[in-house]
């Protein structure tokens, strides 16, 4: 099971793994509140696409296109093959610090892995 979950919100147990799935570390947040097991910046959209896209809703749709371009690169894939390993043997929750809940690359993650 692939859960998504914003790192501000409390960790349960049923998070299962906790998956930093950010390249930056989130601001204000110690790593003992974050709780996170794993820590995988190199899945992370690169910083220019995730400047350009700069949460704005209207660019979805062509970021997440291109973000799923960005994962086909060899090292982004092997993060990406450690995930669906990882969701294989029990929950993962990818952890991130966006405040749009819909629209940021851990929602892209999430569907990549729910579509195998």
């Amino acid at each position: 099971m692939v859960k998504i979950k914003r790192v501000y919100d409390n960790p349960t147990a049923s998070d299962g793994i906790r998956v930093l799935v950010d390249r930056l570390w989130p601001r204000g947040v110690s790593k003992s509140r974050a709780a996170v097991s794993l820590w995988l910046k190199e899945i992370a959209p690169t910083g220019s696409l995730r400047i350009w896209f700069g949460h704005r809703p209207e660019r979805w749709n062509t970021f997440r296109s291109r973000y799923q371009k960005e994962l086909q690169e060899p090292e982004r894939k092997v993060a990406l093959e450690h995930l669906r390993a990882l969701s294989r043997r029990g929950t993962i929750s990818l952890i991130y610090a966006a405040k749009d809940t819909r629209h940021n690359s851990a929602v892209v993650l999430a569907g990549m892995l729910r579509r195998g």
